[in-house]
């Protein structure tokens, strides 16, 4: 009897020890923003009138870990508010994330499905939560990680239908294949962090019916460097290949930023981004940023998304308080300037100034503002259209509610 009561009692510890390796959590998002756009995006015309209006995300996502395996899917909803009737059904419900991660032994890993791909400091792949649809891949992802180094291989390949003859693509995805190797060094011994990207892209291009795939290349390195109160971040990358029209391609991308704690609660931040022009129509010279979260860069106002024909010169400064305990307050001045001259203009494109607060008005609802003013000049009417001589503001209001609705382990 004792036997048979031993043997019961190791059972039901092992089935135990068993249910302790599965987890399933249930996360909600609802996130509203009202905007008040003056100039955003496109510069506004003179008799432009303003555009004022609300966008919404609602988002649900399950998450399964059990032991070496996760699976993770989130379903989203974006919109207007007034884009739908009252009664009618519309189809933009659309699959965030979809994916399933295996780990294996000595810090291996394959994660394959819909996912985001956020790297560095997003600025050429990132998840650009800042749109309401944000950014997702279908993709197989293989990685390795221990605690100095990750490697990350990426690979797509994206078909409108399962064609029995032919592979040309012309789908909505910005890029039919991808080929992605991204590797990162954690040092011990000082604090620095090093990444080196190198990422295929191949373009489809019709021709006589048929498809034409041209290859672009990105190569670049990430460094960070983080003393006592100081963070100082440089990147450089550098494109070449072929564009979608099959003309070579020759640009580069740099950036630099230092940011010092002034003050227990305040930073103070400067910096400087250049991204490179077409100097003649042979080649493509202007550097691509891709699929980075453009938002965090090049000003609030969205002027400037990682790509300009005439190539960019971005000299920022600013600063991030948070004086009082919920409150965080941002301010951010940039001056924008053109790399190649656009005919017998000058190069200044004029100056950005950005106001950005939060508060935390509950667990899990966070209260988001901003205001912004360009004040361009003739240069900012030939490079992005507009007039310099009306006012170009921006002014956006957001609640964002984020919930972990459920969370349990058996």
């Amino acid at each position: 009897m004792r036997k048979s009561l031993f043997v019961i009692g190791v059972a039901m510890l092992s089935l135990t020890a068993t249910a302790q390796e599965n987890e399933f959590s249930v996360d909600a998002q609802l996130r509203t923003r009202g905007e008040h756009n003056h100039g955003a995006i496109t510069p506004i015309n003179e008799g432009g009138q303003s555009a004022n209006f609300v966008n919404e995300r609602a988002r649900l996502g399950l998450d399964f870990k059990r032991g070496d395996l996760e699976l993770k899917a989130a379903v989203q909803h974006t919109g207007l508010w007034g884009q739908d009737g009252i009664k009618e059904a519309n189809g933009r419900a659309t699959m965030n994330e979809a994916w399933a991660k295996l780990t294996f032994a000595d810090n291996f890993f394959a994660q394959i499905g819909r996912q985001q791909l956020a790297y560095d400091d997003e600025r050429i792949l990132g998840t650009l939560d800042w749109n309401v649809n944000g950014n997702w891949h279908d993709a197989l992802r293989l990685g390795y990680e221990d605690a100095n180094n990750q490697v990350h291989a990426i690979l797509s390949l994206n078909q409108t239908a399962e064609n029995n003859r032919g592979d040309y693509y012309d789908g909505p995805m910005p890029y039919k294949s991808m080929q992605t190797l991204w590797y990162h060094y954690h040092s011990e011994m000082i604090p620095l962090d090093v990444s080196l990207l190198a990422m295929n892209l191949g373009f489809e291009v019709g021709v006589d019916g048929h498809g034409r795939t041209n290859y672009m290349q990105t190569l670049g390195v990430d460094v960070n460097f983080k003393p006592i109160d100081w963070n100082v971040h440089a990147a450089f990358y550098y494109q070449m290949g072929e564009d979608i029209y099959g003309r070579n391609i020759s640009a580069m991308m740099a950036t630099a930023k230092a940011e010092v704690d002034i003050y227990p609660l305040m930073k103070v931040h400067v910096g400087y981004d250049y991204l490179s022009g077409n100097k003649d129509r042979k080649k493509q010279g202007a550097f691509d940023a891709l699929y980075g979260t453009h938002h965090k860069f090049y000003g609030a106002m969205d002027l400037f998304p990682g790509y300009l024909t005439t190539g960019l010169h971005d000299i920022y400064a600013g600063a991030t308080s948070q004086a009082f305990d919920k409150l965080k307050l941002q301010l951010d001045y940039h001056y924008f300037m053109t790399v190649q001259k656009p005919g017998n203009y000058s190069k200044g494109l004029g100056h950005e100034i950005d106001l950005q607060a939060s508060y935390q008005l509950a667990k899990d609802v966070a209260v988001m503002g901003g205001y912004s003013v360009m004040l361009g000049t003739e240069t900012m009417d030939v490079v992005k259209g507009g007039s310099h001589k009306k006012f170009q503001d921006w002014a956006w209001l957001q609640l964002n509610i984020n919930p972990r609705i459920f969370s349990t382990k058996w």
